[in-house]
């Protein structure tokens, strides 16, 4: 029987890291001394209650974190409960009270945070948006949803093409897949559309090619060149002065 396609491999090598967990996170910290900047990983979904392993269990999420390990800061996967279209403001204090527990990790700089959203947790982005952290030092979003489907019964808060011209200051950077479903596609025109009109600090990354979840389904070096020109530009940002 085949696995599920979720579970297939990172398309982008990296030496593996087993992670330390504390159920809902997985970190991976580098080696070196610390405090160092932390990238925090947040899945999509809605996904089913029943689907195992957890998200932050997959290969595409445990490439990420030990992808952010590699280039000496924290990764860190969580796993929060965006089951049902409903669930959108519970995921939403699940990912805040584990940034929180990442944050007081004396590895961690908690100062120097990037959260980086995934597919249908693209529209979570909406609070971090209109109301930026000190700490968040870049908001990374890749093949995001950013808004829901028709019949999709989402709390309206989750609109971040509306709280996008909050933003202020804030890099946001955003991997488009140039073969995305055509919905998805036209919810990130609009963001799009919106940070320009704000003058957000939008950076743009392209895969031409890729299909939503490129970072699984197309094994090719345009994917790869994506996945690193998306990293590295995540971890400027945290770094910089």
């Amino acid at each position: 029987m085949a696995e599920p396609t979720y579970l297939n491999p990172f398309v982008l090598p990296v030496a593996p890291i087993e992670p330390e967990s504390q159920d809902p996170i997985d970190l991976y910290p580098p080696a070196g001394d610390g405090p160092r900047p932390a990238i925090v990983f947040v899945h999509g979904g809605p996904i089913p209650p029943e689907m195992r392993p957890s998200p932050r269990h997959w290969p595409v999420f445990r490439g990420y974190g030990a992808l952010a390990a590699s280039r000496g800061v924290v990764g860190a996967v969580v796993d929060h409960p965006l089951r049902t279209p409903a669930d959108y403001p519970a995921a939403a204090e699940a990912i805040d009270a584990a940034i929180e527990t990442v944050r007081a990790d004396p590895r961690v700089d908690g100062d120097r945070v990037a959260v980086w959203y995934f597919s249908g947790g693209g529209m979570l982005t909406a609070a971090p948006l209109r109301k930026p952290p000190s700490w968040l030092r870049c908001l990374a979003l890749s093949y995001p949803l950013l808004e829901p489907f028709p019949g999709m019964d989402v709390d309206p808060a989750f609109r971040p093409a509306e709280a996008v011209a909050s933003a202020g200051d804030l890099p946001i950077v955003l991997t488009r897949a140039g073969r995305e479903h055509p919905f998805i596609a036209a919810t990130v025109a609009t963001f799009v559309a919106a940070a320009e009109t704000a003058g957000a600090r939008l950076h743009l990354v392209d895969t031409p090619n890729g299909q939503h979840s490129f970072d699984i389904l197309d094994d090719t070096d345009e994917s790869r060149a994506a996945i690193d020109a998306a990293i590295t530009a995540v971890v400027a940002r945290l770094t910089a002065a």
